[in-house]
Order: structure tokens, then sequence, then C-alpha cells
């Protein structure tokens, strides 16, 4: 939907300064690139290059790889000759699925965020998150009649949320859902993880967002110019501040991204799994750090946790902070300050 497009674009809104052109025979110039077909969200690639053409040739190299990504952990959509998320969900109780060794990478990884983020992370919790879901698809197509998810069917879902039901065979290559109502759903996590995948491998100083997940993979120009990244203000003022990164993945997460109204009454995508609530705690958290799926599992968990164990888990993960809660009040894990331009 474009509202779900605009709000996610919102999230980190890149402001692309001019840059100091190095003095050869043939200078390289700033070029973008916008794609709609990824994760369900706009995908911006900023980059120098001595031609568009050069350039659009390494936007698209980056667009096709994280295509790969888009869909292994689709969860709601086949391919042809592919077996991915939903494959695996689909033979929940039935079966093993062999699966490429990315989906393996990616649950191995999806499972150490689950236990560093003290269970706050949990991709394995789809069977609540659908019928979040499903309840603010049938509130957005319908808002006369938006309702809340059924608080007994919730409680039930999540009774169905266990990685002990996670079967991984890395020498195998396959993956098995134990209980046949567990069901995977990675959007915490699967953006920010594909992110840092492909800036492993892509050229030095391009700029990548996916839907608001951002990363630097250097700076933006030969002299060692920073790039400028504008944090939102949900409630669509100014930007909260603009930060000067290099090499850092910036991720936020918002009450303002996905959600419906229901009774008058906003409610997000971000679900507490212990009330199986939206969670109420912040509008908004940001957080830099050098690993991209790192950063998008840090701000889903951050989001949900108080301030006091939030910066416990950055001192862990080598990150940094800022949060906002409800009264507009902001608060900065001790290196955030040093990233912030305005």
């Amino acid at each position: 939907m474009l509202h779900k497009l605009t709000a996610l674009v919102l999230t980190l809104t890149l402001l692309l300064s001019g840059c100091t052109l190095p003095e050869k025979e043939q200078p390289k110039k700033q070029y973008q690139a916008t794609f709609l077909t990824l994760f369900d969200t706009v995908t911006f690639i900023s980059g120098l290059a001595k031609s568009e053409e050069a350039f659009q040739a390494q936007a698209q190299q980056v667009h096709d790889q994280l295509l790969v990504y888009h869909q292994l952990f689709d969860i709601y959509n086949d391919y042809d000759g592919l077996s991915n998320l939903k494959t695996v969900n689909d033979n929940a109780g039935l079966s093993p699925v062999v699966v490429d060794e990315i989906i393996i990478r990616f649950l191995t990884d999806c499972k150490a965020y689950y236990e560093l983020t003290g269970h706050t992370v949990n991709v394995a919790m789809g069977s609540v998150l659908s019928l979040w879901h499903e309840a603010r698809t049938e509130g957005i197509n319908d808002p006369a009649n938006a309702a809340l998810p059924d608080r007994q069917a919730l409680e039930e879902a999540s009774r169905h949320a266990s990685w002990d039901d996670v079967i991984i065979d890395s020498e195998k290559s396959t993956v098995y859902l134990a209980d046949p109502l567990l069901r995977l759903d990675v959007g915490a996590v699967a953006k920010g993880w594909a992110v840092q995948q492909v800036a492993c491998s892509a050229p030095t100083g391009l700029l990548i967002s996916v839907g608001g997940n951002v990363c630097a993979t250097g700076p933006k120009d030969d002299s060692g110019k920073a790039w400028v990244v504008g944090i939102t203000d949900p409630d669509g003022g100014d930007y909260l501040h603009t930060l000067n990164i290099t090499d850092l993945a910036i991720v936020t997460s918002g009450d303002y991204q996905r959600y419906y109204v229901v009774d008058g009454k906003t409610y997000h995508h971000i679900i507490d799994p212990e009330t199986l609530m939206p969670a109420d705690r912040w509008r908004s958290v940001t957080i830099a750090c050098r690993d991209s799926g790192l950063a998008d599992a840090l701000s889903t968990a951050l989001f949900l946790l108080p301030r006091e164990e939030g910066q416990e888990l950055l001192e862990k993960c080598g990150a940094e902070a800022m949060w906002l809660d409800a009264q507009g009040n902001r608060y900065y894990s001790p290196g955030f300050r040093e990233l912030i331009r305005t």
C-alpha cells in the first residue's frame, strides 16, 4: 500500500547534500536509484559513479541480490523451484524442508537474536503476528468495522512459538517445525539482515536503504565525506536529528510505521510477546550499529524493553541508541550524541 511505503520511507529520510567531486578527467557524480519490488517497501540506493549507466549497473546488482533474500524470506508467496520460509511454514508438523544455506544461516542468527534479547525478538511468534496482521489488514480496508484480534485466539497462538520446535539441521540443510501450529514471521529482522549481507559485498561508498533500514558501505566520496541521515519525527515535524555516518547501519522502530485504528485508538505492528499487544513504552527507537541485521533486532528489542535493560543490551553489542517517549522526551546512549549533526 502507498501509505505503508510512505511511512517506511519516512522512518529515515536520506538527506543527500552536494558532494565534492574528485578532480579527474571523468569526474564521478552522485546518482540515485529507487526500487519498489523488495520486502513490501521502498529500496533506495545512492552512490558515486563516472556515469549513470555504471551506477545503475551497480544498483541493479544490489537489487538482484536483495531480491534473492526477499524471495527466500517471504512467508506469503511461493516461487517456482524455490523452497522459502512459506514452504517451511506450510510443512509445519509434516516434514523437514531442504532449504538454501542462506536460510540456515539466517535462522541460526535469528535464534541467536532471540537468546541475546532475552526472548523479546522471536521470529517463531508468527501465529500471534498473523492474527494481528489479519486484523490490521481488515481494519485498514474497512475502518468502520476495525477490530482487535480475539484475545483467546492470541493466547492460544502464543502457546505455539517455541524455538524448541524449530529444528535446524545444518548438515542436511533442512528446517523442520515440529509444532504443526508454529509459524515463522521474520519481519523484525529480515530487511536488516539482508541489507548486511549485500553490504558486505557491495562497492565502497554506497548508501543502501530498505524501508528505512539504512547502511553505508563507506564515506560518501573520496574525500571521506559522511552521509547525512535524518531521523523522522513520528508526529510529522522536523527531523528529530540528522546523523553523520560513513560505515554504520541506522535502523528505527516506531509506532507510526504500520498501524490501524480501532475505536479511535491506534494499534501498531510491534507486538510485545509478554502482553501479546502492541508495545506502548516508546514512540520510536533508533539504533546505530556496524551490523545492519543486529541493528534491526536491537531496534525491536529496545522498543519493547525499559531503557535500563536496553542500555545493558547495547553495551553487550557495542551499539548506540536514541529513545523517544510519548511525551517527546529523548534519551541517548553515551556514544549516540557523537553521531548527531543537527
